[in-house]
């Protein structure tokens, strides 16, 4: 055991002798190296800002606030756990049952165990607008007894009883309100009018809310469960520690989540408990994939730099070098660069995991005050990694290198190999109608996973392009290589009769820029291809008249709804509520669980408010225990009108309803459809997202509009819209999920492209003795120069052509699987920034990198080393 430690150390960390030998052949081959540093450095970073978003969904959050008193906070699972590392995080809050509170003060060591419950109210001012929380954070209203949890401390006045609240102090400040004034408060919708009766300050102020504090019964009242409450707070007799306690909990009563500490905060704000799993999976994924990425990336360059140096190794062979002593040597190597290579990474990668996190705060998945802060293990976890993975490059390259006798080294050094090995070009071809079938052939899954195979089968297609990079570029240059370069002029001969001789050279340029151009065009065009499709279902799909929403983000009251159902003139009423729901269904020999966007709809008269387009039963009976599915994901959980399935509400409630019907425009309208009554009743704040209106023919709009303002005048926060104003209610998830899909689609195609320089580079600047012969033959260096832009002509040339070939079937197959048509969204901004952004890259870094190799003197230059 030991002895394999031993050698297990000796391959990661060579003997100082081998690093002095290593250190002295880099220095003798820079630009070779030059690649499989920066790839390291890129790689480091990106590691590194994953392992930074990582700890901080471990390990931080938000400090409590109205629970910081609280040694001990209970909540129930917010979460549904789809294996013991992986979860899902329920959309509504998951509430707990009241007499669980009776059960946690019998505990010992328990000097005190108060319910909580938390009810979203907007506070108007004498102006009718309303009162904003501290940087728009909400105004929460909670029972007198849960102001002991902070403790907040009174400044002036008492406690409330019925009609009558207690305000925070800071709320009081910015509405101007003093003890015994008049406070106009909705919840919901509904205005009600409460005596001030109280201030109170919180020990360290409320940054991330604002309290109202109501009489225990009227809290109860307001929250609509009188039987539930949101969180327990428990405080310790003295002398109990907090996490005794909290074990002490656990064990006497089942089916609560114990949190201490900075935990807390993550009963407080749900937000925070959000961001911490879409940080902690999205984090740990991402940095997964790149880790694999980067031996990719880095075997590449490291492949590419060890071609070059064929002739030294080759003479390594022939004087009498092992290929043992090859191994030690390229893993030395590779030790001195990635060492190197990741601690110079963590620098970038420390601001760019700030960077991720001002995405992250953009598209809504973490709170502002989210805190983040950098440790070392992160670092270190990059700088192993890192290593391992260029270790493992190495390793692969060398295995090549020593398996060729030197005598066949020697002769292999002479000139490039014409073919590909037979392996390579069996799996090259064998992927492609593989790739087909997956995207085209009906061999995938239906539903949602057809879009979703078809989107991964782009894998295929760029490892194939990887395999046949080179015969296709050849095959390209016989068919179009005339027609990009002319022969007329001195510097397109040199280009034409380059190209053909060196095809393998140059394929090392064009097949990493193809598979760029593959990978971005199917991110972009899937992306435009789903919002373009769930536009036009909600555009046209969309038939009401006039659109109610809350000018608050209360959501309305189902009073409104009963309300504008009696306005003259007012044909149908549709509320609408949305909350995420989850799915579980039979895969393969287990079960599978999905999240999808719901929303819950009134069925009489809905198809006069939206049209979901029908496929199969009727959305009249959607009462009771009922749902409606999208054919989309009524075929990714094979389901059939008339079956029941297992759908879990927001709030972690699960029932079994019937299928009743089974509709197409799901990308606009949600993929679950559930009766308004049993969303409304298992949401958060218990209210609808929206209402939709669709007047009576021959109404005359004006009058209408004005009825409905005259009845909602005692709504103060509910407003009357036309059409833009539901399709401008935000849904479930929605432009965060894409924002966030892009943050991580630009990184990793920003790491493609690194890579995709380093290796036009590293080809171009090899070529040093080339530019020198050419020039000592009578060449000119203008000539030189066009014969390198008629060359990438030829890898723009081929990495469009390929790249596009390659894109075309995955999109065609995602079309098909999300939309039933097979024609795509594609943008011509998204074409053009794709043209533009493979011309720059590649035009760029060659441009560059023959100005490099042309700065030695000819006669230098053929003198010195290759």
């Amino acid at each position: 055991m030991i002895g394999l430690i031993r050698r297990l150390v000796r391959i990661v960390v060579p003997l100082p002798r081998d690093l002095k030998m290593a250190w002295s052949t880099i220095k003798g081959n820079r630009g070779g190296f030059g690649g499989s540093f920066v790839a390291i450095v890129a790689g480091s970073a990106v590691i590194t800002a994953c392992g930074i978003l990582l700890q901080a969904g471990l390990g931080n959050g938000v400090t409590p606030e109205r629970y910081s008193g609280a040694a001990v906070v209970l909540g129930a699972p917010q979460s549904f756990w789809l294996d013991e590392s992986s979860e899902v995080r329920h959309s509504e809050r998951v509430t707990l049952p009241a007499d669980k509170v009776a059960a946690v003060a019998a505990v010992p060591g328990v000097q005190a165990a108060i319910g909580d419950v938390n009810v979203q109210v907007s506070m108007l001012n004498p102006d009718g607008d309303v009162v904003r929380g501290p940087h728009d954070f909400p105004v929460l209203g909670h029972g007198w007894s849960a102001a002991a949890l902070a403790p907040f401390q009174a400044s002036e006045g008492r406690a409330p009883g019925p009609g009558e609240v207690v305000l925070d102090a800071d709320l009081a400040e910015r509405d101007e309100v003093a003890v015994g004034a008049t406070v106009q408060i909705v919840v919901g919708s509904i205005l009600s009018s409460y005596r001030v009766v109280g201030i109170v300050t919180a020990p360290d102020g409320l940054d991330r809310q604002s309290a109202v504090f109501f009489s225990d019964d009227e809290a109860i009242r307001l929250s609509g469960r009188p039987d539930r409450v949101d969180a327990i707070g428990v405080l310790a007799a003295p002398g109990v520690a907090p996490e005794q306690l909290a074990g002490r909990i656990r064990d006497a009563v089942p089916d609560v989540v114990a949190h201490t500490g900075a935990g807390r905060g993550d009963v407080e704000f749900l937000d925070v408990g959000d961001a911490r799993s879409l940080v902690v999976e999205t984090a740990a994924s991402f940095g997964g994939t790149m880790v694999l990425i980067v031996v990719f990336v880095v075997a590449s360059t490291l492949a590419l730099s060890v071609r070059q140096r064929r002739r030294e190794l080759a003479l390594l062979r022939a004087i009498g070098a092992t290929p043992r002593q090859i191994h030690w040597m390229i893993n030395a190597e590779m030790a001195l660069v990635s060492f190197t290579g990741s601690l110079v990474g963590a620098i970038p990668g420390v601001i760019l995991a700030f960077v991720m996190r001002g995405v992250f705060v953009l598209a809504g998945a973490m709170p502002p005050d989210f805190q983040m802060k950098v440790r070392a293990w992160p670092i270190l976890a990059a700088l192993v990694l890192c290593m391992i993975g260029a270790r493992l490059s190495g390793w692969l390259v060398a295995r090549r290198v020593v398996k060729v006798s030197p005598i066949e080294a020697l002769g292999d050094a002479a000139i490039e190999p014409r073919s590909l090995g037979r392996v390579r070009l069996i799996v090259g071809v064998l992927l492609i109608p593989l790739g087909l079938l997956l995207t085209l052939g009906d061999v995938a899954s239906p539903g949602d996973s057809a879009a979703d195979t078809a989107a991964s089968a782009v894998l295929l297609f760029v490892v194939a392009l990887g395999c046949l990079g080179p015969p296709l570029l050849n095959g390209a240059l016989a068919l179009f290589g005339r027609l990009v370069n002319r022969q007329s002029t001195a510097g397109g001969f040199l280009a034409q009769a380059n190209t053909r001789a060196n095809w393998r050279r140059l394929s090392a340029a064009t097949t990493p820029l193809a598979m760029g151009v593959t990978l971005a065009a199917v991110q972009v065009f899937s992306a435009s291809t789903t919002i373009a499709g769930a536009q036009h279902q909600l555009e046209d799909g969309l038939r009401a008249d006039h659109v109610l929403t809350s000018s608050s983000g209360a959501g309305i009251s189902p009073e409104v709804v009963d309300a504008v159902r009696g306005v003259p003139g007012v044909a149908v009423v549709t509320p609408v509520a949305r909350m995420q729901v989850l799915l579980t269904f039979p895969s393969e020999d287990s079960t599978a669980t999905r999240a999808f966007a719901a929303q819950g709809v009134a069925p009489d008269g809905l198809a006069e408010t939206m049209d979901l387009a029908v496929l199969e039963g009727d959305t009249a009976e959607l009462r009771g225990k009922t749902v409606a599915l999208s054919r989309v994901v009524a075929d990714t959980v094979h389901a059939k009108v008339g079956a029941a399935i297992e759908l879990h509400l927001g709030d972690g409630t699960t029932i079994k309803p019937l299928v009743v019907a089974i509709y197409e425009n799901g990308l606009g309208f949600g993929d679950v459809a559930l009766p308004n009554d049993l969303v409304v009743a298992h949401s958060t704040a218990q209210v609808n997202t929206a209402v939709l209106i669709r007047s009576a023919n021959g109404t005359d709009q004006k009058a209408l509009d004005d009825a409905l303002r005259g009845t909602l005048q005692r709504y103060p926060t509910v407003q009357v819209g036309d059409r833009e104003a539901f399709l401008a209610v935000p849904g479930v998830g929605g432009a965060g999920d894409w924002v966030l899909n892009l943050l991580f689609q630009t990184v990793l195609l920003g790491y493609i492209a690194i890579a995709v320089v380093n290796t036009l580079v590293m080809a171009t600047a090899a070529r040093v003795r080339e530019f020198a012969m050419l020039q000592l033959i009578g060449a000119h260096r203008d000539q030189v120069r066009k014969m390198m832009n008629g060359e990438t002509r030829i890898v723009v040339f081929a990495a469009l052509l390929f790249g596009a070939l390659a894109a075309i079937p995955p999109l065609i197959g995602f079309s098909l699987g999300l939309t039933q048509s097979p024609t795509p969204s594609i943008s011509l901004i998204g074409v053009i920034a794709i043209v533009a952004f493979t011309v720059a890259l590649s035009w760029g870094a060659i441009t560059m990198a023959t100005r490099l190799a042309m700065r030695p003197t000819p006669i230098n230059a053929i003198g010195g080393r290759e």
